[in-house]
């Protein structure tokens, strides 16, 4: 793929409860420009905010590019990292529990994204001194006190 851009993204999702409001953010970073974005859901759960923190951001992407993701999800970067995603197709969407997995929805969307995009997962600690991974939390959790209840 020629012309790839190079982009680091910061993600973190929220929940107030659990399932409850949650909320997403994202940091993109490309070059000297970077971008913000965040998003909501009434009734969610906190792995789906996460989920829908990596999506978004990819989504926001405008052409196929070299993506170094961070996120402080285990459940996120594990799924790639440790090839969780590929066990759970491999065994028609079940766990090693043999239970369906869960958001496969939104696992499906991210498959598809990944394959537009080179994305490499790296996984960080949460609620730490990562300024941008402290950023992401805070339009998270202010994106939930958006949502109208």
């Amino acid at each position: 793929m020629a012309n790839m851009y190079d982009v680091t993204i910061y993600t973190d999702g929220a929940c107030s409860g659990n399932p409850g409001a949650g909320g997403w953010g994202a940091i993109l970073m490309c070059g000297d420009h970077s971008k913000k974005l965040s998003g909501s859901e009434a009734e969610t759960t906190n792995n789906r905010m996460e989920l829908a923190a990596v999506i978004n951001a990819l989504l926001a992407l405008k052409s196929p590019s070299r993506v170094t993701l961070y996120s402080d999800s285990a459940y996120v970067v594990n799924a790639f990292n440790q090839k969780w995603l590929e066990n759970w197709q491999n065994s028609a969407w079940r766990t090693s529990g043999r239970k369906p997995v869960q958001n496969k929805d939104l696992w499906l969307r991210l498959i598809e994204l990944t394959k537009i995009h080179k994305v490499k997962f790296v996984k960080v600690k949460g609620h730490s001194d990562n300024a941008f991974n402290n950023e992401c939390d805070r339009l998270a959790t202010e994106a939930i006190k958006n949502i109208k209840r």
